[in-house]
């Protein structure tokens, strides 16, 4: 009768580090996910800005960590470029984030059914 318990043990240790492990996974693409939103509103606001702007203006466009003289519609397509791609980071983030979900709650069900069977 030791062996059974000691392969419940081990199993169930095992699937209590599968879900630390993902419940840390969940919460860094939570962090992710916020840093885009973040990032992208920052993107949204100042292309909003803009359109205020008279279009002889001067602006400058960020390359790198050095700023080139451009005008408003190249500054504003890129900034619409780069919201594109933080919103289908993002799409791609919560894709990830809800297969995570599902294996975690899979995990739980298979600890509480380890729990079950060593009751019985």
């Amino acid at each position: 009768m030791a062996t059974p318990d000691l392969e419940l043990k081990q199993a169930f240790a095992e699937l209590q580090l599968k879900l630390i492990d993902t419940n840390q996974t969940i919460k860094f693409t939570d962090i992710q996910i916020e840093s885009l939103k973040r990032s992208m509103l920052h993107k949204e606001i100042t292309n909003r800005e803009m359109g205020n702007l008279p279009v002889t203006t001067p602006v400058y466009e960020a390359v790198g960590r050095a700023f080139f003289a451009s005008n408003i519609p190249k500054v504003k397509e890129t900034l619409g470029k780069s919201v594109k791609e933080f919103a289908e980071k993002i799409r791609g983030f919560e894709n990830g984030k809800d297969i995570l979900e599902k294996d975690y709650k899979s995990t739980e069900n298979a600890v509480r059914e380890l729990v079950l069977r060593k009751k019985n």
